[in-house]
């Protein structure tokens, strides 16, 4: 099977994808494209994987740069192939060659470019991730290199969206009690309970810090089991572990 890679033209020129499941050599509960490296899953087989979506963005698996993500605001820049994978989750480069990637299976993948200086970024953002500023601090990593947030252009990849996202009243409360705005993000769900904007809030944050262009290409994880891995789904299923799905830019 071929890989499925969803792009966004905001992103062009720079080869960049946001890969479903499909077209891997996993299997079971991690059937196609499992690109993490901390599931459970064989780790040669992982490699077959990684290696298939380094080949997509026309580059060799040891250019496959990553973090090693923990839901931190903490970005790195990398400055050329290594295998250190430092606990961040954002990557910033101008750096021509390199790929940068993200892994998530609910949280959103962001890719972010400006393309007229030639300087590119990814992120991790789960929820505690876009509340403690982690696309604002991408934002602030890609200026340093000599990025315009005006040119910036920021893309939200296959996420859990808000008819999925059910979360319980402390989870409100701790939104609402950080801004009381933010309760626009969130609708009624089951007696207590309310469905979290996931994307919808780290749009906002994005266009807070003034990138020229954010957009979500709304694909939800949870909801589209064929196509995307979800971490809420497996824990609803009491399922073992679950596949990581890879989102990657380059220049």
């Amino acid at each position: 099977m071929t890989l499925e890679i969803l792009t966004a033209d905001c992103l062009a020129p720079f080869r960049h994808g946001f890969f479903t499941r499909k077209g891997g050599a996993s299997s079971g509960i991690f059937a196609g494209l499992n690109c993490g490296t901390g599931s459970s899953d064989q780790a040669e087989i992982v490699q077959i994987n990684r290696t298939r979506a380094a080949t997509a963005m026309g580059a060799g698996y040891e250019t496959l740069m990553g973090v090693h993500q923990v839901h931190s605001a903490d970005v790195v820049t990398i400055t050329g192939v290594s295998t250190e994978r430092p606990k961040a989750d954002g990557l910033v480069t101008n750096t021509p060659g390199v790929v940068l990637s993200v892994l998530t299976a609910d949280c959103q993948p962001v890719l972010f470019a400006d393309a007229d200086a030639k300087i590119i970024g990814a992120a991790h953002a789960g929820w505690r991730g876009a509340v403690d500023g982690v696309l604002a601090a991408t934002v602030d990593a890609m200026e340093a290199l000599g990025a315009e947030r005006s040119n910036i252009c920021a893309v939200i990849g296959p996420s859990i969206s808000q008819r999925a996202y059910e979360v319980g009243p402390e989870f409100l409360d701790s939104f609402l009690m950080d801004d009381p705005n933010n309760a626009r993000f969130f609708a009624g769900g089951d007696g207590t309970k309310a469905h979290f904007d996931l994307p919808g809030y780290g749009l906002a944050r994005l266009r807070e810090t003034g990138v020229g262009h954010a957009e979500w290409t709304r694909h939800c994880t949870y909801s589209d089991e064929e196509r995307f891995f979800s971490y809420r789904r497996s824990v609803h299923r009491k399922e073992a572990d679950y596949g990581r799905l890879i989102s990657t830019i380059t220049i």
